[in-house]
């Protein structure tokens, strides 16, 4: 049986067992070299974007496989699962922060997952910018990257301020994948939708039950999603229970019952019979299939 997949935090990945550091700002290069663990399976508890300027290789997000190009940028939130493989040379830039890096001074729990980037409904983690936002970008990120190393007076300040800038700048250039003409209304329900599942897929699967957190009807709520990204409300509450459940069962020391108890199935069969249903194959397989790609 493979080892549990580690999560790594900001303050473990600097070898700290206790620190108040809530960002780090380095060249992708030097982070890989100094965490050569990190190319297996694992998942953070901070927020993470890379920016790739040069090179190639692999890596996967949430078990979607993706090749690495210049320009090319990726952006994680925590719980998600990571693999890479990157090609000698490969370089770029790369900035994780924890949520407090800015809940520390504003009123919004939700600011950071309020970025279209975090919410992957629709979306992907991953995008190719334009030569023109890529230049922007990879000066900003040259800015903090300047800025992290001098440190000074407000030095967080600063870097909190360019952050905001390169999650703009990206949020701007990043494909929605909302259907073309859906209403800004029908937007902000679409986004609210969003977090009640993030919040709620683990003890509410229905539609109807979605629909009254919502005030609005489960036909309301079907139309909505079915204008907005082509799918039922079902099908997306669905699809997220079904990632959680491949990330609990990548993470291996943890039996299927367990991780049918966490999902709140009734029982094990229950869990089963829905897995298969869905993926085509039972829980065990998956873990057996995955293990065996990932080898271990």
């Amino acid at each position: 049986m493979a080892k549990k997949m580690p999560t790594y935090s900001i303050c473990n990945l600097l070898g700290a067992d206790r620190c108040m550091t809530e960002i780090v700002v380095t060249r992708l290069r030097d982070f890989v070299n100094m965490h050569p663990e990190i190319q297996f399976p694992h998942r953070h508890d901070f927020y993470q974007i890379v920016l790739f300027t040069r090179g190639g290789g692999r890596h996967s997000i949430d078990f979607q496989q993706f090749g690495v190009l210049p320009h090319q940028v990726y952006y994680m939130a925590p719980g998600q699962m990571h693999t890479w493989k990157f090609d000698a040379g490969t370089d770029g830039y790369l900035v994780n922060f924890n949520e407090s890096f800015f809940t520390s001074i504003c009123h919004n729990p939700n600011f950071v997952r309020d970025f279209p980037l975090f919410n992957h409904i629709g979306g992907t983690s991953v995008n190719t910018l334009d030569m023109s936002c890529c230049s922007e970008v990879e000066e900003t990120f040259a800015q903090m990257l300047e800025e992290f190393g001098k440190g000074g007076d407000f030095m967080m300040d600063m870097l909190r301020g360019m952050l905001i800038i390169i999650l703009v700048r990206l949020s701007r250039a990043a494909p929605d994948g909302f259907r073309e003409g859906a209403s800004k209304h029908n937007l902000v329900l679409m986004r609210q939708f969003e977090k009640l599942i993030e919040a709620n897929f683990r003890e509410k699967r229905l539609p109807r039950e979605y629909a009254e957190m919502m005030f609005v009807t489960p036909n309301h709520l079907n139309a909505l999603t079915n204008n907005v990204i082509g799918k039922s409300a079902g099908e997306l509450i669905r699809e997220r229970i079904l990632l959680e459940a491949k990330r609990l069962l990548a993470n291996s020391d943890l039996m299927i019952g367990q991780i049918a108890e966490i999902l709140h199935f009734e029982d094990n069969a229950y869990f089963t019979r829905f897995f298969k249903k869905y993926l085509g194959t039972t829980p065990e397989g998956f873990r057996a299939a995955y293990t065996q790609s990932v080898g271990g």
